[in-house]
């Protein structure tokens, strides 16, 4: 869907009320009081009821928009704005083109649909032949944090992310040329450099019928008990560009895309900013297709946490 169809398809509030409504009755309707998927719709409260406890469940609840004041149409334009822009919008810039009078309303949204993204990408988890290293993103020192610094350049503005790149290996035919196609991708923010937060990160994100390559450091020694095969290699430049070259790549963009949009992000935030980055990364040749997943995501995602 491109901006064109956008202002066709969904002009107003009503429109955009009604797509939202279709989307959540093809995903199912659960009763957050008996957890029965039986509902019929009352056309006048805009609610569905349960046939088996009369519980009635509102076209906000169950939803990433749940407890939201802000209208159905700013949200769709916001996922307008975030899924037609390959890199990404600020919380500034949305508020400009939204033309709301405050930024903080804007900003939680935004941060919401960010949320959906993670936690839809969190039901997959990667297979076949995994890359795996970490990168240094530099965060914004928050107030709390900056009181306890001594003078000079502290470490506390770096944080180590975790980055898996799930790659095909591929043959020409013709030429007997090997190369490896990437498909997808994930991003976990790192709370130390302990070998126990990495083996809950490959336990959580990679399948055990997994060949994984990484380079040899130390927090890395366990990674094959939880996956099939675990190949090292002494970290060097040659191992960056023959082993482990798409996870650097993914790194290397997802830098220059924060740093060219929002400058500084702030540590406890930066997992929300990686989960779009990957989101969208993941599903790159969607083209058109990538709002409506979008949608689905926001309608649903309460019951990926809760339910």
């Amino acid at each position: 869907m491109n901006l064109i169809k956008f202002i066709e398809d969904f002009p107003d509030e009503h429109s955009c009320r009604l797509h939202f409504k279709g989307i959540r009755e093809q995903q199912g309707i659960i009763c957050k009081s008996c957890g029965s998927t039986k509902h019929y719709w009352l056309q006048g409260k805009w609610q569905w009821q349960c046939t088996e406890c009369r519980f009635r469940t509102t076209l906000r609840s169950g939803s990433m928009m749940e407890n939201a004041k802000l209208p159905f149409r700013m949200w769709y334009l916001a996922m307008a704005f975030m899924s037609f822009s390959k890199k990404g919008i600020s919380a500034t810039e949305l508020q400009r083109q939204l033309g709301h009078k405050r930024y903080e309303p804007i900003w939680f949204m935004m941060h919401k649909i960010r949320k959906a993204m993670g936690n839809r990408d969190a039901l997959y988890k990667l297979t076949d032949m995994v890359e795996f290293d970490e990168g240094c993103f530099e965060t914004e020192i928050d107030n709390e944090s900056r009181t306890s610094l001594k003078r000079g350049r502290g470490s506390e503005r770096q944080v180590n992310v975790a980055v898996m790149a799930e790659s095909t290996p591929l043959e020409d035919v013709r030429t007997g040329r090997r190369s490896n196609h990437c498909r997808y991708f994930k991003m976990r923010v790192l709370e130390s450099y302990q070998k126990d937060e990495i083996n809950q990160v490959i336990e959580d994100n990679i399948t055990e019928k997994t060949i994984v390559f990484s380079d040899k450091s130390t927090s890395y020694v366990d990674i094959s008990n939880f996956v099939e095969v675990h190949i090292t290699e002494k970290s060097s430049k040659r191992t960056t560009i023959s082993t482990l070259p798409w996870v650097h790549i993914a790194i290397s963009n997802a830098k220059r895309t924060l740093l060219g949009i929002y400058h500084k992000i702030k540590g406890k935030y930066l997992q929300l900013y990686l989960d779009e980055f990957c989101y969208k990364l993941n599903r790159r040749y969607f083209g058109e297709r990538l709002f409506d997943r979008l949608t689905i995501a926001v309608s649903n995602n309460y019951w990926y946490n809760n339910g």
